[in-house]
């Protein structure tokens, strides 16, 4: 009786055993069925977390004909509503502020007279200082005077560039400035600007006084943009923001002088940024290839 009445209680929890799991995969298998159907839901629903969002992660591909293969794009932006672009609006207003520069321009660009070749180049900067050539141009001593401020603050631009490079040890600004000046020599000397009608030229400016120069582009604003970032970097606000203003003040004296176009001011800042930003990358290379040989000689 023993025996049987133990056979008869092990029987009884195995039995009870596979009801808990048959229990437990139901459940399992109702739960998958209940996500699966949320998400035919949600796909099936045409708002925010609708169609809208499965359309814009989904690929479109269509066949090459004349060379086999096929190409796809994920124009998410076709199935864009009105709440989409306000927030694009709002969100990424920079390139929106570029793609409307780029319709003005193009309307002006395409509608705009051509300067002829017998007259001299139109330039907005030499508009905008007008009254202070002609109080430079009445004024000589004036102008030497500034000639002479503008060559003290050049004398500090390269003393800074030599500076962190002998002293500090850090020879980026440096670089920067010798790419940069070979550029500057190389594009100057492909394209040789005319000198602008009534340049004021003085003998106290630097570097060359009043023999020639290059005027594309500006290598007294893009040193000084070098020094500037690289204050930046070494967290110099002070001399940085003090290195802007003048240069602000040496570009609006050159328009004033007509010692350089406009579009030489621009490409000078913009060359400052540029020639840093590969120095750095040089730097960065040069690091690399560096250290094979560092853990070689460690090993």
């Amino acid at each position: 009786m023993a025996a049987t009445a133990i056979t008869t209680t092990t029987a009884a929890t195995q039995l009870s055993s596979r009801s808990k799991r048959s229990s437990t995969l139901n459940n399992s298998n109702n739960n998958n069925n209940n996500n699966n159907n949320k998400k035919d839901k949600s796909l099936s629903n045409g708002g925010v977390n609708g169609d809208r969002q499965a359309m814009a992660g989904k690929k479109w591909c269509n066949d090459v004909d004349n060379g086999g293969g096929s190409f796809c794009w994920n124009a998410s932006f076709i199935y864009w509503t009105l709440e989409d672009v306000v927030y694009v609006a709002r969100y990424h207003w920079m390139p929106c502020v570029f793609a409307v520069g780029l319709l003005f321009f193009m309307a002006v660009e395409y509608t705009l007279r051509m300067v002829p070749a017998s007259s001299p180049p139109f330039d907005l900067g030499f508009v905008a200082t007008r009254s202070l050539h002609r109080v430079l141009e009445s004024w000589p001593e004036l102008n030497t005077l500034l000639a002479a401020l503008n060559t003290v603050f050049v004398g500090m631009q390269t003393t800074y560039i030599v500076w962190v490079w002998l002293i500090e040890g850090r020879p980026r600004a440096t670089i920067s400035a010798l790419f940069m000046f070979t550029c500057r020599g190389i594009l100057g000397y492909s394209t040789q600007l005319p000198l602008p009608q009534g340049f004021l030229g003085s003998g106290a400016d630097f570097p060359v006084g009043n023999v020639s120069f290059f005027l594309f582009f500006s290598g007294h604003v893009a040193g000084s943009v070098i020094a500037s970032l690289d204050m930046r970097r070494m967290h110099r606000w002070e001399m940085a923001w003090l290195f802007d203003v003048l240069n602000v003040l040496q570009a609006i004296r050159l328009l004033g002088t007509r010692g350089h176009y406009t579009i030489d001011l621009a490409v000078g800042f913009g060359a400052g940024y540029l020639f840093d930003s590969l120095a750095g990358k040089y730097e960065k290379s040069k690091r690399i290839e560096a250290l094979p040989h560092k853990e070689a000689l460690i090993t």
